[in-house]
Formats: structure tokens, C-alpha cells, sequence
């Protein structure tokens, strides 16, 4: 695990840098739609080849489950898991707006163990092991500290696999209690800002792994409340995604009680 941990930060940067590179020249890329407000580049397909390739050059029984390239033979037959976003943005990345990141986690005997974001925007490396606490650049991230929903802004994401009745109840109720929020795109990345204490939580009725393991486990290894992703297949059918500061989290769960009553499902 110490070798894996290793490596998924070296691979974050070198995707990263990849990806950016991409990124100043995205004029030139084609596009092509998976579905409504899902799209993909040449940018993801390359940098998702390049992730998976070091994986399995130095780890070739290890299993993987990336956004582009879909799931690997024996994914869960007990090995390692790689799950990859190599792009998380990806509309932001295309149109220019610098909220975007490469996302890699590795989960085992479900849960999980590693977890790394790194934005290359800003040459910001969030990277955390099951245990042993999040680190931003090398330097540990304290608890977050905030305690309701006043204190600061909350990130939240959206997608049309659920229906806006998953999500507007929230927001209302967000409102309702003094609360602001924020959607930059990058579900990955506002879950490393929670852990960050950027921001003081987060919410998306439903959500793919690839998106959100690494994040998740950044903010609990900040002393941080999530729910519970992997229950109920999660790992391959998405689930409901939540986080917060660990003292904000009773307000959370009681909002998410009365407004979000069953987790989204495509």
C-alpha cells in the first residue's frame, strides 16, 4: 500500500500535467456527447490511457474502474481497485474555466485506502491514506471547523440522472437556514475543498464513484462526516453524496432527512 500510495500521487501530477496540456490547446480537441450534459474529449480518453497503463506496468493485478474505459476484468474478486476520473470538469475544462482535476482513489475489501486529487490549475496535490490524515502540498489539513450553515459556503452538484426533486428541497432548505452555496463543476474538487475547510460541506443527490471515492476519503481522513457511499453498490451504481465539517454534520443529516428522503438512482 505504501508503494500504491506513492504512485497515485506521482500519477496525479503526471496526468495532471498531461491533461493541462491539453487544456491550453482545447480549441483543437474533439468532443463528443455521452449523454445530456456529459460530454468527453480526446483529453480524457488520453490522460485515463496514461493512468491505467503505469497502473498496470507496476501493479498488473490490480483491478480498475475508470470513467472513460469502464471496469476491468475480476473487479470484485477481492484485489485492489483503481477508480479513475482523469478529468473531473470535463465542461469546464472545455470551455475554459479553470475547475477541473484528476481524481484517484483505490478501494479494497470495500473501503477505501487511497485517495488523491490533484489540480493542476493551481499545482495543488491533496492526497490522503486510510488513517494516517489529509495532506494538502505535504502539510496536514486541520478539522474543519465550521458549525452551521451560516458559516460558510456549501458545494453542491447536479445532474439530470436525478430528478430536480432530489436536489431543490435541499437548496431551499439550505437557504432557509442562513446557508450559501456554490457549484463549480468538479465534484472531486469541492470535495477536497471540504476537507481543505474551503468550504463546509457538500451535497449531490447522486453521484459516480469515480467522482467522489477520493474526495471522500480526503475529508474523513480531516476528521470529517460523509455518508456512507459504497453501501448498496455504490462502487458501480453511484450513489447519494454528502459531506461536511464533522460539527455541521447533525444539521446536515436532519436537512438531508426532510428534504432528500431516499438516495437518487439513474
Amino acid at each position: 500500500m505504501d508503494a500504491r500510495y506513492a504512485l497515485a500521487q506521482d500519477l496525479a501530477r503526471e496526468a495532471g500535467g498531461l491533461a493541462y496540456g491539453y487544456y491550453r490547446r482545447r480549441h483543437e480537441l474533439a468532443v463528443e456527447n455521452k449523454g445530456l450534459q456529459d460530454a468527453v474529449s480526446v483529453a480524457d480518453k488520453k490522460t485515463e490511457d496514461l493512468i491505467r497503463s503505469r497502473i498496470a506496468t507496476r501493479f498488473p493485478d490490480d483491478a480498475f474502474l475508470g470513467e472513460e474505459s469502464g471496469a476491468s476484468e475480476g473487479l470484485l474478486d477481492g484485489r485492489p481497485i483503481w477508480v479513475v476520473d482523469p478529468i473531473d470538469g470535463t465542461a469546464c475544462f472545455l470551455n475554459g474555466m479553470p475547475t477541473w482535476c484528476v481524481s484517484i482513489a483505490l478501494v479494497q475489501d470495500g473501503t477505501i485506502e487511497l485517495g488523491v486529487i490533484y489540480d493542476p490549475n493551481v499545482d495543488e496535490l491533496y492526497a490522503a491514506r486510510r488513517g494516517e490524515g489529509t495532506f494538502l502540498n505535504g502539510v496536514r489539513q486541520p478539522v474543519p471547523s465550521a458549525k452551521a450553515f451560516s458559516d460558510g459556503l456549501f458545494g453542491t452538484g447536479f445532474s439530470h440522472r436525478s430528478p430536480t426533486g432530489d436536489f431543490v428541497p435541499f437548496l431551499s432548505g439550505l437557504l432557509e437556514d442562513g446557508g450559501l452555496f456554490l457549484r463549480n463543476g468538479s465534484g472531486a474538487l469541492m470535495l477536497a475543498y471540504v476537507a481543505a475547510g474551503r468550504l463546509i460541506g457538500y451535497f449531490e443527490p447522486h453521484i459516480n464513484s469515480w467522482d467522489s471515492l477520493a474526495g471522500l476519503l480526503l475529508v474523513r481522513e480531516a476528521g470529517g462526516w460523509t455518508s456512507d457511499f459504497l453501501a448498496d453498490d455504490g462502487l458501480l451504481r453511484g450513489n447519494l453524496c454528502a459531506a461536511s465539517a464533522p460539527d455541521l454534520a447533525p444539521a446536515l443529516r436532519a436537512l438531508l432527512a426532510k428534504t432528500v428522503p431516499q438516495p437518487a438512482r439513474p
